[in-house]
């Protein structure tokens, strides 16, 4: 699957990555560019993270993901793109979001990625609620 959600600990980068050598268009590839998201210890207010809670549109966040996917290998030439957003209440240090893609040059592929990372932030109906020692708030990005 190109695009999902899971759940804390259920997906490991480096599957990832192999689910790309393992593509259809990998042939083609000189490059991966991998983002990996994770939990800041230092909140929006400056105060320690106690936690991150995703939450998540999962139906119409899955097709927006699959939209983002399509909408990047086109702009971009890349050959592969695999977006994965953990939806989860996750603590300092643990992942995020998984963007791995792969192109014939890096330039592709580092622009893949990072347009797929912006994507996901302002059109994914993904929700993050920051817990930290002086409260609770949902923020963006």
């Amino acid at each position: 699957m190109k695009v999902r959600l899971a759940k804390r600990g259920e997906v490991k980068l480096q599957d990832l990555v192999e689910e790309v050598k393992r593509s259809e268009g990998f042939r083609e590839c000189g490059a991966i560019v991998v983002f990996n998201g994770v939990v800041r210890g230092v909140g929006h207010d400056g105060s320690p993270v106690k936690k991150l809670v995703y939450e998540a549109y999962e139906e119409v966040a899955l097709r927006r993901l699959e939209e983002i996917r399509r909408e990047v290998l086109e702009r971009t030439g890349a050959k592969e793109l695999l977006i994965v957003h953990v939806v989860d209440e996750l603590r300092q240090g643990e992942d995020t979001v998984f963007i791995v893609a792969a192109s014939a040059h890096r330039a592709e592929a580092f622009k893949a990625a990072m347009e797929a990372l912006e994507l996901v932030k302002s059109r994914a109906p993904i929700w993050k609620k920051e817990v930290t020692e002086k409260g609770e708030s949902w923020v963006s990005g």
